[in-house]
């Protein structure tokens, strides 16, 4: 009987202790699993096969993205923290990236960003985001926590 209670005991520690992690860790903000090395990892490898030939091998965007093209297209913007995606909540990168950026934007906005719906599933879109949001330093991953706590807000 002495056993079943220590056992008990030892067990009802080990939950508050774990109910007390859980309490004090920083909640996730965001959809993208940034923190998860499994998701980053075949983000990575996603990102190299889809998205490297465009946005650069180490995310670095093509030059003079910010310079319409002879075709009136913007060429590919850097996904590190020289770029603009840090700068959009993570509902709204998941949409252009599963949906392409024409159309997102609308109107005449023309763009080479093709929908990426077809080829990959939500969650693979979602690791490739991880990967790219897992490389940008802490005070760029700080504000673009608050860019999605704003947004979330405001739905």
């Amino acid at each position: 009987m002495k056993r079943i209670a220590i056992g008990a005991g030892a067990l009802a520690l080990l939950a508050g202790g774990w109910v007390w992690a859980q309490m004090a860790a920083e909640p996730a903000v965001g959809l993208f699993p940034y923190t998860d090395a499994a998701r980053v990892a075949n983000g990575e490898q996603l990102y190299a096969e889809h998205c490297a030939a465009c946005h650069g091998t180490q995310l670095e965007g093509q030059p003079d993205w910010k310079e319409r093209d002879a075709d009136g297209f913007l060429p590919a913007p850097p996904h590190d923290a020289t770029g603009h995606t840090w700068h959009h909540p993570d509902e709204q990168l998941l949409a252009i990236v599963t949906h392409g950026t024409e159309a997102m934007v609308g109107g005449d906005y023309r763009s080479n960003m093709m929908g990426f719906g077809d080829i990959l599933s939500e969650t693979e879109i979602l690791d490739v985001m991880a990967y790219i949001k897992s490389t940008w330093p802490e005070e760029v991953v700080k504000i673009h926590d608050e860019i999605n706590t704003r947004a979330s807000v405001d739905r």
